[in-house]
């Protein structure tokens, strides 16, 4: 069974005003537990509306979401509890950093869930520590630490309510790229520990190439495409039609190919490609 499935799912903005606007339309998704699941598709494409649906944030106009089979909205005074189950990390959440200490904002989200004592403290020492966060660090204000450390404990403080489901809308977004890097591998790091289902929003294909497993393309408010990273970035006509395109390293991959040298076209990723050329190198 997957751990969170849509049927037919749809949303529309200020619906029955005139300022009506469809933004998702019949999406059909399931995403099995331990996936990590890259969301892509140019602004507008529905994946920020699919996630906070997959959240409970949005209550869908048609169709279902089912978390663990079974749909988050038939106890609607329950939805809160989704929310602790379905953890959504927005993109720039050190912005909503407000409690006194460190220690207190990774807390904040644990506590509202009904943990305590010990059991609280373990929690939040853990999620610190997941995202490299060091103890010193808890007691500081959160206005004292660096763009990385904020991004840090603001999803610490998610992960710190142990949930089923991870999302990460644009957890990239404004890094550079050694904080892009560092990001991505925190957040590798704690899906291999925790066999958690992770999704991340991106308009990275590069970012999706290197953690992902699946990727789901967004556009016009429908799925697209839905597969492993092979069977989509194999679609690279059809990506670049939605005005998305491979990463850059696959392109030059392709370039080599077409100018007759023996490369293989299924390269994703900058580690991926440095393997190839060695290959190609070492013939």
């Amino acid at each position: 069974m997957p751990i969170i499935e849509t049927k037919n799912l749809s949303f529309t903005y200020s619906k029955d005003t005139p300022f009506e606007r469809h933004a998702l339309s019949d999406c059909s998704i399931a995403i099995e537990k331990g996936d990590f699941l890259g969301i892509i598709g140019h602004t507008g494409s529905g994946k920020s509306t699919l996630v906070q649906l997959l959240n409970g944030l949005q209550k869908p106009t048609g169709g279902t979401v089912l978390l663990g089979g079974e749909d988050i909205w038939s106890k609607p005074k329950e939805i809160r509890r989704v929310r602790f189950e379905v953890g959504l990390v927005f993109q720039y959440p050190e912005y909503q950093l407000f409690e006194e200490t460190v220690y207190k904002d990774i807390s904040f989200g644990p506590k509202n869930k009904g943990i305590k004592g010990e059991e609280l403290d373990r929690a939040v020492r853990e999620a610190a520590k997941l995202v490299g966060l060091q103890d010193a660090l808890l007691e500081k204000s959160p206005f004292d630490l660096s763009g990385g450390e904020k991004r840090r404990a603001a999803i610490a403080g998610i992960l710190a309510m142990q949930p089923r489901v991870l999302i990460l809308d644009e957890p990239t977004a404004g890094l550079d790229p050694r904080g892009k890097d560092n990001i991505l591998s925190m957040i590798s790091n704690y899906k291999e520990r925790t066999d958690c289902t992770v999704i991340i929003v991106s308009h990275s294909m590069e970012d999706v190439a290197k953690v992902c497993s699946k990727v789901l393309v967004m556009n016009e408010g429908k799925v697209a495409m839905y597969g492993t990273v092979p069977e989509v970035f194999s679609r690279g006509a059809e990506l670049h039609s939605m005005g998305l395109n491979i990463p850059q390293v696959s392109q030059i991959f392709l370039k080599l190919r077409e100018l007759g040298y023996d490369v293989s076209d299924a390269v994703y990723t900058v580690e991926q490609g440095k393997r190839e050329l060695q290959r190609l190198l070492g013939q």
